[in-house]
């Protein structure tokens, strides 16, 4: 029997995601109202992180605690992960001894390994390739601000990143239009384009993208692990940044989205994030509140034949 994982959001149909959705705005809910809901009581989730996090650490470990489970937290000099044992083995021993892992991990290909081999479901908390509970937590934001996400415009500004990748899917996914703009040689991944074409359009113009947008959202110009090459993409990254200019191309009730960390005066203008139009802060804390519908849903799914 295969444990259900979630290694990208085409791993759940559109119909398990707008439950999933409806779950996390429950999960809210009660948690604002103070009511216990400790679903998860006896559940222990380990997580494997091979890059620093605060959002998706504590997200995670304070869901895990709210729905009554415990969480142990291993960071590279906790595990042989770095020292030769193969993921294989590790994925073996870890899942006999807990009930769901969620990895953050600098190799995507590293994580579709352990879960080939995990007993238990295994969540992606971001590879290089995607990062799919950061996508939950902005699908969420727009639905309790906007309502319904079908049928919109999404404009993504900057680099045809991880996030950029998950915007894709969640195109494909909720069934909305994605506009994305970004410097040449700085597109997505052709595959991930080619697979949601029908949602996906690229333009090198920022305008063009945010022209009738609902949602406009971009990231840093340099990820993790590209710090190197900072002076580099700063360079080619200029006119990218999302500022009142190009927001006025946007809808009027448009809103603006970031995962964090933001450097203001590079992708985005100060007086955008912290404007009237950003619900950057509300994406942060529905990081809690999606991946706690999502612990519950993977742990109460059936296990595969």
């Amino acid at each position: 029997m295969k444990p259900r994982h979630f290694l990208s959001l085409l791993d759940l149909s559109a119909a398990e995601l707008k439950r999933l959705m409806t779950r996390a705005m429950e999960l809210k809910s009660l948690q604002r109202r103070g009511k216990r809901h400790t679903t998860l009581a006896g559940k222990t989730m380990a997580m494997i992180f091979e890059k620093s996090s605060t959002r998706t650490r504590v997200s995670f470990e304070a869901g895990m605690a709210q729905l009554g489970g415990v969480s142990l937290f291993l960071s590279p000099r906790d595990t042989h992960l770095d020292r030769g044992e193969a993921v294989e083995d590790t994925a073996r021993v870890l899942s006999r001894m807990v009930d769901i892992i969620v990895i953050r991990a600098n190799s995507h290909a590293m994580v579709e390994r352990f879960a080939a081999h995990s007993r238990v479901p295994v969540i992606n908390a971001l590879t290089e390739l995607n990062h799919p509970c950061q996508l939950l937590a902005d699908i969420q934001t727009y639905l309790e601000k906007r309502g319904k996400i079908a049928g919109k415009k999404a404009a993504w500004i900057g680099d045809g990143n991880n996030v950029c990748h998950s915007w894709i899917d969640a195109s494909h996914q909720f069934k909305f239009q994605l506009n994305i703009a970004t410097p040449r040689g700085y597109e997505p991944k052709p595959e991930w384009v080619s697979a949601c074409r029908d949602h996906v359009t690229l333009h090198h113009e920022p305008a063009q993208a945010a022209k009738g947008a609902d949602i406009v959202v971009t990231d840093t110009w340099a990820s993790m692990g590209q710090e190197h090459e900072k002076a580099e993409r700063t360079k080619a990254f200029s006119g990218f940044m999302v500022d009142n200019t190009l927001m006025k191309l946007a809808k009027k009730d448009a809103v603006f989205m970031h995962c964090l960390p933001a450097y203001r005066g590079a992708e985005v203008a100060a007086d955008v994030i912290d404007g009237p139009q950003s619900v950057v802060w509300d994406e942060a804390e529905n990081r809690l509140h999606a991946q706690k519908a999502l612990l519950e849903f993977l742990l109460a799914s059936p296990s595969k034949k």
